[in-house]
């Protein structure tokens, strides 16, 4: 049982190895994908070991047994304790998304709604980077836009993982769950008559890539200037700051103007675009494999929503898992842990359920 494990076992050792020669170091990208793929293995590897260690313990109990009773309750015991640790690996050797040990790009952008679609967007940045916060991950605003009355026409958050985070703890591997539409309703600040109103804002979200991932040549890209603009679309810099790069083969286009320095927004721009070419290859690669699979929601309608956010009843529904909590305040005060737990539970289900169909 668990014979493919030798295979990883192997290459955990290999890649010990490699990140004792110093010479990977010298290339920080490479060290970068040494060292996820070792904190990846490295768990499935240890619980393998003790696995293997329970099974000989238990052979052993059952031999003593056969001479002595009272062995039988020991090894039934360890019988018990293999068991647990059989499951634990079954769902640890789960086929997992190859980009879900990825740092993530989260795009936010407003919808039907106009000014309170807005003022939602802002609603769901704050959100991610206190969920971000409390998680110890680095998240920045790395671009965005914003409405006349405080709230984002649309923003992108960078967030990074500290160190080499073990399979399913990354970004990418709890915030993919967060693409779509997310439907909020509730008393805008522009009603008068105290009437509850139904906006939408959209989140896109993007595994981060490293130049090792996706290559871009200078050929490929159309880079223009212009001047950074506020809310209102009055002009919030002297010079020729922001950035907007086209993608000519594909046709993506990326926007950056939150920093002073046109280097600097050109470099986030770049991010983004890198992150959406990732995303968009490993999307083409997925349904070529399961014509099962379907792409993140791109567009802000009402009626194509993942999650309402109900703000007079203090509830939230995510409408794919059926969860429901009413404790809308908490969660958008970061605490997303719950929501997206039924989310990651969810596709672990669906997986097993692929699992037990190819055998």
């Amino acid at each position: 049982m668990f014979e493919g494990v030798v295979d990883l076992a192997a290459e955990l050792v290999d890649l010990e190895h490699k990140m004792s020669d110093p010479k990977l170091h010298s290339d920080q990208n490479k060290a970068r994908q040494v060292g996820r793929r070792f904190a990846e293995l490295k768990p499935i590897v240890a619980t393998w070991r003790e696995y293997q260690k329970l099974v000989e313990d238990h052979a052993a109990a059952v031999e003593l047994s056969m001479d002595d009773s009272s062995f039988k309750a020991e090894a039934e015991k360890i019988a018990a304790e293999v068991q647990v640790l059989a499951d634990k690996l079954q769902m640890m050797l789960i086929p997992r998304d190859p980009l879900d040990g990825k740092d993530v790009i989260v795009e936010v952008k407003s919808g039907e709604g106009g000014e309170e679609s807005a003022l939602f967007a802002g609603d769901l940045v704050r959100m991610y980077l206190r969920f971000a916060e409390k998680r110890g991950w680095k998240a920045t605003l790395i671009d965005a836009v914003d409405s006349d009355m405080g709230g984002y026409k649309n923003a992108s958050i960078a967030i990074k993982a500290k160190g080499n985070p073990e399979i399913g703890t990354a970004p990418y591997a709890w915030m993919k769950h967060e693409g779509g539409v997310h439907r909020v309703q509730r008393v805008p600040v522009t009603e008068s008559q105290g009437r509850v109103h139904t906006s939408a804002a959209g989140v896109l979200v993007f595994p981060e890539a490293e130049e090792i991932d996706v290559e871009i040549n200078n050929e490929e890209i159309r880079v223009d200037v212009y001047r950074s603009s506020g809310p209102g679309g009055q002009s919030v810099n002297t010079t020729d700051s922001a950035v907007r790069i086209t993608h000519i083969p594909t046709g993506i286009v990326v926007s950056c103007q939150n920093e002073k320095s046109q280097l600097q927004n050109k470099e986030s721009a770049l991010r983004i675009l890198r992150a959406r070419l990732l995303s968009a290859a490993e999307e083409a690669r997925a349904q070529e494999e399961s014509a099962s699979r379907k792409s993140q929601v791109r567009t802000v309608d009402r009626s194509e929503r993942i999650r309402t956010y109900n703000f007079p009843e203090n509830r939230l529904t995510d409408h794919r898992t059926g969860y429901k909590s009413h404790n809308l305040d908490q969660i958008l005060n970061g605490d997303l842990d719950p929501v997206l737990q039924s989310c990651v539970d969810m596709e672990i289900t669906q997986k097993l359920a692929e699992v037990g169909e190819t055998r």
